[in-house]
C-alpha cells in the first residue's frame, strides 16, 4: 500500500497495483491574490501572535507549552530540521511533553509553498492522530478599515473582566491564560459591551507584527449576531492596526466553523495553507 497525501493534508492508503502513474505535484504559489507570503513567514508571524509560556529549541523544532491552554501554544512547532532522525526526534517530544503534564502535539501545514506535506504523513504513519484542522486565511487590511465601526467599539490592551466571559475558550482565568492572550509584538483587544457586569456581545484581539495584522477570538454573543457586530470589531482593530503600519491580515479558522468561514469569505480572506495538530500515539484524549 502508498500513503498519498492530499493538499488538505489528508492522507489515503493505495493499493500499489491499483496505481497506473503518479507524480509529485508541487505546493500551490505562496498566494493567488492577496498577500504575498511564504508558510515559514506565516508560521512564524502566527507563533509570535499566540506565544507559549514555556519553550524549548530540539534542532529548528521548537517546543512549546503553555499549561495546556490551546493547542497552538502547547504543540511543536516544527521548522526546520530536529537535529536527529524523526524517529528520535519525536521520543524526546513526547518525554518533553510528558515531563509537564501534557499530551504531545506536533502542528503540521499543508497546501501552501513550503508546507510539509510529507512529514504530515510520515507523522500519520507513526501513529499520530490528526485530531483538529484549520485553515490560515490572509486578506488585504486597508479593505476591512473601510467600514466605519460602531461607536461602542472600545480598544484595550489587556482583556477585562467583560471580555474574558465572553471569551469561549475561558473557563479559569489562569495565569497562563493571560500571558498567552496579552503576548505578542502589538496586541489589542476590542471589546462591545453588554449591560453593567455582563459578558460583552462582541469581542476581538489583534496582534500587529510589522506588515501583518493577525486577528483572534472574534466571538459575539449568540442574541445579537447578524448585526454586524463582528465586522464593526475588526473594522476598529484593522484601523489600529494600519495607524501601526500593518498593511496585510491573517487568522486562522477551523474547518468545521462554516459561519465564521463563510463570514471571512465576504471579508475577502482567502486560504493561505491549512494547519494540522497531530497527537501522540498512547496519549489519551
Amino acid at each position: 500500500m502508498l500513503s498519498i497525501t492530499r493538499r488538505s493534508g489528508e492522507s489515503v492508503r493505495v493499493a500499489e497495483a491499483a496505481l497506473a502513474a503518479a507524480k509529485t505535484v508541487p505546493a500551490a504559489p505562496a498566494r493567488r491574490r492577496g498577500p504575498a507570503a511564504s508558510y515559514a513567514e506565516l508560521a512564524r508571524v502566527a507563533a509570535r501572535g499566540w506565544p507559549p509560556v514555556e519553550s524549548e529549541r530540539l534542532g529548528e523544532w521548537e517546543l512549546r507549552a503553555a499549561a495546556g491552554f490551546t493547542r497552538r501554544a502547547n504543540s511543536v512547532l516544527p521548522l526546520g530540521d530536529p537535529g536527529t532522525d524523526l524517529p528520535e526526534a519525536l521520543a524526546a517530544v513526547v518525554r518533553w511533553y510528558a515531563a509537564r503534564g501534557l499530551p504531545a502535539y506536533v502542528q503540521t501545514a499543508t497546501g501552501g509553498e513550503g508546507t510539509q506535506e510529507r512529514l504530515a504523513a510520515r507523522l500519520e504513519e507513526l501513529g499520530w492522530a490528526r485530531e483538529v484542522s484549520a485553515e490560515l486565511r490572509t486578506g488585504a487590511l486597508a479593505s476591512l478599515a473601510d467600514r466605519a465601526p460602531g461607536a461602542g467599539v472600545r480598544l484595550v490592551r489587556e482583556p477585562d473582566a467583560a471580555w474574558l466571559s465572553r471569551y469561549q475558550r475561558v473557563g479559569e482565568v489562569r495565569p497562563e491564560v493571560t500571558a498567552v492572550l496579552t503576548g505578542g509584538p502589538s496586541v489589542w483587544f476590542a471589546v462591545v459591551d453588554g449591560e453593567p457586569g455582563s459578558p460583552a456581545r462582541a469581542i476581538g484581539r489583534c496582534v500587529v507584527d510589522g506588515r501583518w495584522a493577525g486577528f483572534a477570538a472574534v466571538e459575539v454573543d449568540p442574541e445579537h449576531r447578524r448585526r454586524g457586530l463582528a465586522s464593526d470589531v475588526m473594522a476598529a482593530l484593522a484601523a489600529r492596526a494600519l495607524d501601526e503600519g500593518a498593511s496585510a491580515a491573517w487568522l486562522q479558522v477551523e474547518r468545521e466553523n462554516t459561519a465564521a468561514r463563510a463570514m471571512y469569505e465576504r471579508s475577502g480572506f482567502t486560504v493561505h495553507h491549512h494547519y494540522h495538530h497531530h497527537r501522540a500515539p498512547g496519549d489519551g484524549a
